[in-house]
């Protein structure tokens, strides 16, 4: 397919979010890497598109949000963007619940990458070649804001996780400690935070496995005697489960 018919037509945008495409650019590349071998025909703006805009409207500047929303919406309209999948749970509240609210046109759906891999892998099995057992951390902005907790567990038992469930988990899952600026603004209270997470996670296994990249770089550099994977870690293999 030619750059001129992708433009023309309607496109599925994969959009990795800030944090993915800067600080964790290997989380990246490996769900590009699982979503062309499932065959799902995407395309990237890295050049174009904007920050969605998570940060300023945690910080309260509606208006900024909503010029930042406006020039977003117009950059997918004209790459032709009917759908966005994202491996960011931050991105995908912002685009599914704050986007309608300040862009009344807004018609694109979003998609978060851990439903997408889950109706992919229920039509054609992975093939599982190492089964683990762990325990998963619910993102607050995936979980509390948007109710996505089962999905992710069912593609977890599909790529062959034996889930524990820790303390405070689904609705009720206690944070990382590192969203909405608080490892910014107050880094001590952040890694106590995430040091008590770690805890409970770790009554229930050695393992604990997150779908959010901040979720994962900030419990990743304060786990002890526990090791913290991103989701996208467990695709490497289980890739293969669709020739």
């Amino acid at each position: 397919m030619s750059f001129i018919d992708k433009l023309t037509r309607k496109n599925i945008l994969y959009y990795p979010g800030c944090l993915t495409k800067f600080a964790a650019k290997e989380i990246g590349e490996k769900y590009q890497k699982v979503f062309r071998k499932l065959g799902i025909d995407f395309i990237m703006l890295p050049n174009v598109e904007l920050c969605c805009g998570s940060p300023v409207i945690s910080g309260g500047h509606a208006d900024v949000a909503k010029e930042i929303a406006v020039k977003n919406f117009q950059i997918f309209k004209d790459h032709g963007v009917k759908k966005i999948i994202t491996n960011c749970p931050g991105c995908f509240k912002v685009f599914s619940k704050n986007y309608p609210l300040l862009v009344p046109e807004w018609d694109i759906e979003v998609e978060h990458a851990t439903v997408t891999l889950l109706k992919e892998f229920e039509k054609n099995k992975p093939k599982v070649t190492k089964k683990i057992t762990a325990t998963y951390h619910d993102p607050c902005h995936l979980a509390k804001h948007c109710g996505i907790t089962e999905e992710p567990r069912k593609l977890l038992a599909l790529l062959g996780v034996e889930l524990k469930e820790m303390p405070l988990s689904k609705m009720d899952a206690f944070c990382c400690g590192g969203g909405s600026s608080v490892k910014s603004n107050y880094p001590e209270l952040a890694k106590s935070v995430a040091k008590e997470r770690l805890e409970m996670a770790k009554e229930a296994a050695n393992i604990v496995i997150t779908p959010c990249p901040m979720c994962f770089k900030h419990m990743d550099e304060n786990a002890e005697g526990i090791n913290v994977l991103e989701l996208s870690e467990l695709l490497d293999v289980e890739e293969n489960g669709k020739d």
